[in-house]
């Protein structure tokens, strides 16, 4: 028996070797990525200095054009990610925070993703690898369920999300193999519509009081960040759009643009702008938020 508790524990001690060694060398390789993605972008960055930035999900990555903002002299990147809620546009702004990126604009897309606080595991995942690096991530993710595991764990987050920053993506990373997210300064331009995408339904969304635009808010007021939050359009043929006066109800102070950009053929989804769509929507907040600067 005594025999047999020694080999179940040098086992058990190689097993907790091994864990900790491929956690090492994931994380390692992820700290020296830049190229890759957005998150990496900013993690692995230092002070940064802009005019705009812009946050959200895809309804932010594809509706804001900086090339036209950079024509008028503005400095500026879309960090919008498809997929991301608010809960991940909060902890990317404290980040630029924390490395002391100097902003003077925030424009945050904030509608839809008003009705929830949940993670968006997508997107989240991309914030793990970083996990023992950063209090500010840290603190992001202490409230969630499984941030025990994540942390304490060695390794435990690269198989649990295995498809998204496990090997696959960290071989990639490591080879330093190129992706579009970053061209066009952040902006993923979308092709002109498809018959059968113009229609959607979101009266079963409800906007709250949302903690995370909460902590977005905070943030730009502590670091001294003018924000601009706004409501971004969809197709017409969409029932439920007073969920954007709901949304108004709880926050005046979100800019209600949903009817900005008017015709089908503008958009490339229902929900989504194409990119004739995008550069007129972002030409009409340049002229009412820039037009003077």
């Amino acid at each position: 028996m005594r025999k047999f508790i020694i080999v179940v524990a040098k086992i058990l001690l190689t097993i907790l070797v091994l864990l900790v060694v491929l956690d090492w060398a994931y994380t390692t390789v992820y700290l020296h990525s830049s190229q890759r993605g957005k998150v990496e972008k900013v993690f692995n960055s230092k002070a940064e200095n802009y005019d705009v930035v812009i946050l959200g999900s895809s309804r932010a990555n594809n509706h804001f054009v900086p090339e036209l903002f950079e024509n008028k002299g503005l400095k500026t990147f879309n960090y919008g990610m498809s997929g991301a809620h608010l809960f991940e546009a909060s902890l990317m702004l404290k980040l630029m925070a924390e490395r002391n990126y100097k902003i003077k604009t925030v424009i945050l897309e904030a509608d839809l993703g008003l009705c929830n606080e949940k993670e968006s595991d997508a997107i989240a995942a991309k914030f793990l690898p970083y996990i023992h690096h950063s209090e500010v991530i840290k603190d992001h993710f202490s409230k969630l369920e499984n941030f025990n595991e994540w942390y304490y764990i060695p390794f435990y987050r690269y198989v649990d999300f295995d498809a998204l920053i496990g090997f696959r993506e960290m071989y990639q990373t490591a080879t330093d193999k190129p992706t579009n997210i970053l061209d066009h300064l952040g902006y993923h331009p979308l092709t002109s519509n498809k018959p059968g995408n113009m229609k959607n339904d979101i009266r079963a969304l409800k906007p709250i009081r949302n903690k995370y635009y909460e902590e977005i808010k905070q943030i730009c007021k502590q670091n001294n960040y003018n924000l601009i939050a706004v409501m971004t359009p969809m197709c017409t043929n969409v029932k439920g759009l007073d969920y954007f006066a709901k949304a108004n109800q709880i926050y005046p102070e979100i800019h209600n643009l949903e009817n900005a950009v008017q015709g089908d053929h503008y958009f490339s989804s229902c929900g989504h702008m194409n990119d004739a769509g995008a550069r007129m929507f972002t030409e009409v907040v340049i002229e009412k938020f820039f037009a003077t600067k």
